[in-house]
């Protein structure tokens, strides 16, 4: 009977601890929401889904270069929505191995160079000849919402430079 009070622990748990909960379920990010990076991914993702939305309505198959167009905003959007989601859930602290911030300007920087072929593709391939059309006035929309998308990648990109380079340092910063 002497040692049974070496044996029992008192100690306590949350519920959240004993049930796994905090270790599994990923926290979501407020702040990353306020963030000017995180507002210029949410505009991104909403002018982008107008982009392909305006493409997909238009008789795009008609012109090929609206295929390239297409491709671009669909590819970008749905990357991005992953992006978004695994910044806002905070998941990319699950990879350790990936260099975040490199990977994420180099997304940035692939984007709003995509987005300049596709927007300069689009607005080329608006015929004026049509205008008043409905075809029209979605290729002209779409051509105006792919500008605007890319100036929201290249903010991001400029973003996504200053806090990879902030990340990084060398050794004659390192010595001083």
């Amino acid at each position: 009977m002497t040692e049974f009070p070496a044996k029992v622990s008192t100690q306590t748990s949350t519920p959240e601890a004993s049930s796994g909960i905090g270790r599994f379920c990923p926290k979501p990010d407020i702040t990353f929401l306020m963030s000017i990076p995180g507002i210029l991914m949410m505009v991104e993702i909403v002018l982008g889904l107008l982009v392909w939305a305006l493409i997909a309505d238009a008789h795009y198959y008609a012109v090929a270069a609206y295929g390239w167009v297409m491709f671009v905003a669909v590819f970008c959007w749905v990357l991005t929505l992953i992006l978004f989601i695994m910044i806002l859930l905070q998941l990319q602290r699950r990879i350790p191995v990936v260099p975040w911030p490199l990977t994420v300007f180099i997304y940035h920087a692939l984007c709003t160079a995509l987005y300049i072929t596709g927007f300069i593709t689009c607005a080329a391939s608006v015929h004026v000849g049509s205008r008043g059309t409905g075809d029209y006035n979605r290729r002209a929309a779409a051509s105006f919402f792919a500008c605007l998308v890319m100036i929201a990648y290249g903010g991001s990109t400029f973003f996504s430079f200053g806090e990879w380079r902030g990340t990084q340092s060398n050794a004659a910063s390192a010595q001083a």
